[in-house]
């Protein structure tokens, strides 16, 4: 057997979904740069789940069936407002998922319209936990979802109780189309793994989120934030990363095990980082992020992945830093939920091997014969 660190390389399944060929990011075959630039997300979200852009009366449809299925169940709604209010989102998003699934009367229906049917709700009603409970711990009451609203509007009005302005809506929707799918990452093999069990629906979302949860995945954004916070000015930013590197610390938010050019999506959320921290008063954030990517990849040669700008962005729009992988969990279920059904409909259990080093031809020793 051949043994592979983190499965590096390895090609675990075919998938039609979303591709990595020669440092380029594709949807169905569809670059990711045309997407961030022309798609809203819920053309994205159509484009995972049924294999091609939606016509009009589809995105129609697609839009409508997300705005009926935002509404969460008042026990949930209950559950949120009894959780502690100093625990991680995450944590929070994790367990009300599973919660879901306790109200969902399909929840055990393994058909694929059932299961189609689920991932609408489940990707209708994930922005809705996280606003909620945003809100419930500072003291507030939830704000219910408008379904006159587009996906993007609705989160960002849930979250702030306020109509979010246009520029607003730009840079929140383009994050959620970079962010929707990536290939086999962590979290979305995490999800394939527990459905090829013939699990459902919602165990395996709940198994993507506990996978994203860790900081080398999904929390990597929020990672970058603490440290553009603890840097505070330009003018430390040159003695601080230079003390990370003298130490072979990880600078967060550089470098991708499938990219060596770049990340194609840093671009994106590096001109709407300019954009929107000039718009805010806060350009500081994004000069301190510049010299921080000049320095990194000058130095170690790693450039900026989807994380590093994406905190900025995150941070113009007014959201807290420990909402920022929750975030990434809205728009990744998209993808998420994409790999389930595909997982579905070819299922082979995932079962790898491993290469045993420990020791070999021991014998069973009496216990009080043992030293």
């Amino acid at each position: 057997m051949t043994t592979k660190q983190g499965l590096e390389g390895i090609v675990a399944a075919q998938s039609s979904i979303s591709s990595i060929i020669d440092g380029v990011l594709t949807y169905r075959g569809i670059n990711i740069d045309d997407l961030a630039e022309n798609a809203t997300f819920e053309e994205v979200v159509h484009l995972l789940w049924y294999g091609n852009l939606p016509t009009r009366k589809q995105l129609d449809d697609l839009r409508n069936q997300l705005a009926v299925n935002a509404q969460i169940p008042d026990e949930l709604l209950a559950q949120l407002k009894a959780y502690p209010k100093n625990v991680h989102p995450m944590a929070v998003l994790r367990t009300a998922v599973s919660t879901l699934s306790l109200y969902d009367d399909e929840a055990q229906d393994m058909s694929r319209e059932a299961n189609l049917r689920k991932s609408i709700r489940i990707q209708a009603k994930i922005p809705t936990i996280v606003a909620a409970y945003a809100r419930i711990r500072q003291g507030k009451e939830p704000v219910a979802p408008d379904s006159s609203l587009t996906f993007a509007q609705n989160f960002l009005y849930m979250l702030t109780g306020e109509k979010p302005d246009e520029i607003a809506v730009e840079a929140f929707d383009k994050a959620l189309i970079l962010h929707a799918d990536h290939e086999f990452n962590a979290s979305t093999f995490a999800s394939r793994v527990t459905v090829a069990t013939l699990s459902d629906i919602y165990s395996g979302i709940v198994s993507a989120i506990g996978t994203l949860k860790g900081p080398l995945h999904g929390g990597a954004n929020e990672a970058v934030m603490k440290m553009l916070e603890e840097i505070g000015d330009l003018s430390n930013v040159e003695s601080y990363i230079q003390k990370k590197l003298d130490n072979k610390e990880k600078i967060m938010g550089f470098g991708h095990r499938v990219y060596r050019d770049g990340d194609p999506r840093a671009k994106h959320l590096k001109q709407m980082s300019e954009r929107l921290t000039k718009l805010t008063g806060q350009p500081q954030l994004y000069d301190m992020s510049v010299k921080i990517e000049e320095i990194v990849t000058s130095q170690k040669g790693l450039k900026p992945n989807v994380d590093f700008y994406s905190a900025s962005v995150y941070n113009s729009l007014g959201i807290e830093r420990d909402l920022f992988t929750p975030i990434f969990a809205i728009s990744r279920t998209s993808g998420w939920t994409a790999h389930i059904l595909e997982q579905y409909e070819n299922n082979r259990l995932i079962r790898p091997r491993a290469e045993y080093i420990g020791p070999k031809n021991q014998k069973y020793v009496p216990i009080d014969q043992r030293s």
